[in-house]
C-alpha cells in the first residue's frame, strides 16, 4: 500500500500566510470602528490606526489560530495515556518570536513619532519676546523661540538677565513651524471649568456654549482651565488637547465638512465630568458671519441707549452658556433630570427614604 504524498510545509504555511494577510488588510480597512473624517489632520490618525488593527488582525489570527490548530492536532485519543514529547528549547523560535514584535513595535514607534511631528505636537506654536542691547530690536515672533533665546544670547553677547519676558507661549497640536508663523483665520479662547466650555471670540466679543467655526478656514483654538485639568476632545477631528490651570494650550486645525460634531471633556475633572459636553457647528463663511452677527453684544448694544435697558434685554448668561455646577446642590443640579425621567418625590422616597 503506497504511502499519501504529504503537502510540504513550506507550502502550507505560505497559504496560511496570505489568507492572513488578505484577511488582515481587507479588516484593517473595513472596520468602521472611527467615527467620520471631519478635518485636515483626522487622515494621519486614521491611516496610523488603520496599520495597527491590520497588524493586531494579522497577530490575533495567527496566535489563536496556532492554538486552535494545536487543540485539534495533538489533543488526547482514546487510549493514549502517555505522556506528550518533551521540547526544552527552540533557539531559532524565541530569536523569532522576540525579533518580530521588537520590530513591529519599534516600527509603530517611528510611524507615531512622524504622525505626531506632522500635526505641529512637537513644536511651540509661538512665543512673542523682545530684547535690549545697545540699541532697541524689533519684537519679533518666532517658533521655538522658547528654545532659541539662549542661542541669542549667546550670540549677541548679552547676560542672561537681558533677554525680554516671554509675551506668550503655547503648547499643542495642529501647527508646524511654518504655519505657526501665519495668522488663523478664526481664533478662539476656550476657558473649561467644572462642567462646560465657555467659548469667547476675541475679534467680535461673542460669547458661547458651544463652538461655531467656518468649514476649510485655519481655526486656533487657545485653551485654558478655571480649576482643574480638563480635555478638550472633538472625535471627529481625531484632536484632543489638556486645559491646564496657569498654562495655556493650543489647537489649531482646519475642518472640512459642515456638520454637528460632539465635544467631549476626555479627562476626568469632577463628579459630573461625565456631563461636560457641547457641540462643534462647522458651516459655510455665510453661516458662520451670520451667526457672529446675531450674537454679537456690539451690535445689539447699538440698538440701546441706555446700557441698563440694555443689560435688561440680555439672555441670561446661565441659560447661554456652562453653568459652573459646583454652587448647586446635588437635588438643584438632578432635578431638571429628574423631571425628564418622570421621576417624582413620592418614588425618589420609596428609593432613597428621608
Amino acid at each position: 500500500m503506497e504511502e499519501k504524498e504529504k503537502v510540504p510545509v513550506s507550502i502550507i504555511t505560505l497559504v496560511v500566510g496570505v489568507v492572513v494577510t488578505i484577511i488582515s488588510l481587507w479588516a484593517g480597512q473595513n472596520h468602521g470602528l472611527l467615527p467620520e473624517q471631519a478635518s485636515e489632520q483626522a487622515p494621519l490618525v486614521d491611516d496610523f490606526f488603520d496599520v495597527m488593527y491590520t497588524i493586531g488582525m494579522g497577530l490575533f489570527l495567527v496566535v489563536e489560530g496556532t492554538i486552535v490548530f494545536c487543540m485539534i492536532k495533538f489533543r488526547r485519543r482514546k487510549g493514549d495515556d502517555s505522556d506528550g514529547a518533551n521540547f526544552r528549547e527552540n533557539l531559532p523560535l524565541e530569536i523569532f518570536w522576540t525579533a518580530i514584535p521588537s520590530i513591529i513595535v519599534i516600527g509603530l514607534g517611528i510611524y507615531s513619532v512622524d504622525v505626531y511631528r506632522q500635526m505641529g505636537g512637537f513644536s511651540p506654536n509661538g512665543m512673542i519676546m523682545a530684547h535690549h542691547a545697545t540699541s532697541e530690536h524689533q519684537m519679533a515672533e518666532m517658533p521655538g523661540a522658547a528654545m532659541a533665546a539662549p542661542l541669542i544670547a549667546d550670540t549677541e553677547t548679552m547676560e542672561s538677565t537681558e533677554v525680554g519676558e516671554k509675551i506668550a507661549s503655547r503648547y499643542g497640536f495642529g501647527s508646524t513651524p511654518e504655519e505657526g508663523a501665519k495668522a488663523a483665520d478664526v481664533v478662539v479662547d476656550i476657558q473649561g471649568l467644572q462642567y462646560g466650555w465657555l467659548m469667547t471670540y476675541p475679534d467680535s466679543g461673542v460669547l458661547a456654549g458651544e463652538l461655531h467655526i467656518p468649514v476649510n478656514k485655519d481655526i486656533q483654538i487657545n485653551l485654558s482651565a478655571a480649576d482643574v485639568i480638563h480635555s478638550f476632545w472633538i472625535p471627529a477631528f481625531r484632536l484632543k488637547q489638556d486645559a491646564i490651570p496657569g498654562k495655556d494650550t493650543q489647537l489649531r486645525f482646519v475642518a472640512t465638512k459642515t456638520g454637528e460634531y460632539p465635544v467631549y471633556c476626555a479627562e476626568l475633572c469632577g463628579a459630573y465630568h461625565g456631563a461636560m459636553r457641547t457641540t462643534t457647528v462647522v458651516e459655510t463663511q455665510e453661516e458662520y458671519e451670520a451667526w457672529i452677527a446675531e450674537n454679537s453684544y456690539e451690535e445689539e448694544y447699538d440698538e440701546y441707549e441706555e446700557y441698563d435697558e440694555y443689560d435688561a434685554q440680555q439672555p441670561k448668561l446661565n441659560q447661554a452658556i456652562a453653568v459652573n455646577t459646583t454652587d448647586l446642590s446635588e437635588s438643584e443640579y438632578l432635578q431638571p433630570y429628574s423631571q425628564e425621567m418622570g421621576i417624582d418625590s413620592e418614588t425618589l422616597n420609596q428609593i432613597h427614604p428621608m
